[in-house]
């Protein structure tokens, strides 16, 4: 069922239509490599992805800065594996992560397509919390900057997802109607309830499909939009 009367479309980025978890699996590969430490690579990721949510949401709530962000996160990792190492490396992983994290630029399935398709109808913007030297070269580096109109980041704004006054900046960068615009992402908490809190419609992508009691559209796949737009 279509959703009528959308004329801006609003993305997340990480999680949504860049592939976080892929990519950054293939970094730590490479930092590993590069500062001769030896570990199982797929033991630290399964333990670093929830320790990195869970960091994150800190960092969302304003409970953590980002270069505290940026090492406690790999410190905690390293801990959960019992893998001794010494703090001055795990800055230098933190720098290296960064450094490497943007070349590789692997997409969800169907990115290109369907921000083909929507851009023929609609306005696309961009609303993340990522830090703005990192997203503005993923954006470039998997060529899918031309699509947007607007990029609005937390760093510019001074706030982080899902306060209203971002979404709010956003809106009102991109000259957009509120109740003409849709918000698409992965985060139910930044995303679907911080764009539904400020009148935007919302779609939630949740390759885990998680099941959630408020009536909202759903999706695990990118493709799935055109079901609705």
């Amino acid at each position: 069922m279509k959703i009528n009367n959308i004329k801006d479309v609003f993305f997340d980025l990480d999680h949504t239509l860049w592939d976080f978890d892929k990519n950054s699996a293939l970094t730590f590969e490479k930092i590993f490599s590069l500062n001769n430490i030896e570990v199982p690579l797929q033991e630290f990721v399964s333990h670093y992805e929830p320790i990195n949510l869970k960091y994150w949401k800190l960092y969302r709530e304003g409970l953590i800065e980002k270069e505290d962000l940026r090492f406690v996160r790999l410190n905690e990792t390293f801990q959960a594996i019992n893998y001794k190492i010494e703090e001055h490396i795990i800055y230098k992983l933190s720098e290296d992560y960064i450094t490497y994290l943007t070349s590789f630029n692997y997409l969800f399935e169907n990115t290109h397509d369907i921000l083909d398709y929507l851009s023929l109808n609609y306005n696309l913007h961009i609303i993340t919390n990522g830090f703005d030297e990192v997203q503005h070269k993923k954006l470039t580096n998997s060529n899918i900057i031309k699509y947007f109109k607007t990029v609005t980041n937390s760093e510019m704004v001074g706030v982080k997802k899902p306060n209203p006054k971002i979404f709010k900046y956003a809106l009102n960068s991109a000259k957009a109607n509120i109740s003409q615009s849709i918000m698409i992402g992965d985060s139910y908490e930044a995303d679907i309830l911080g764009a539904k809190d400020v009148g935007m419609n919302v779609v939630f992508f949740d390759t885990r499909k998680t099941k959630i009691s408020e009536d909202v559209i759903q999706i695990d796949a990118l493709s799935a939009l055109k079901q609705y737009l």
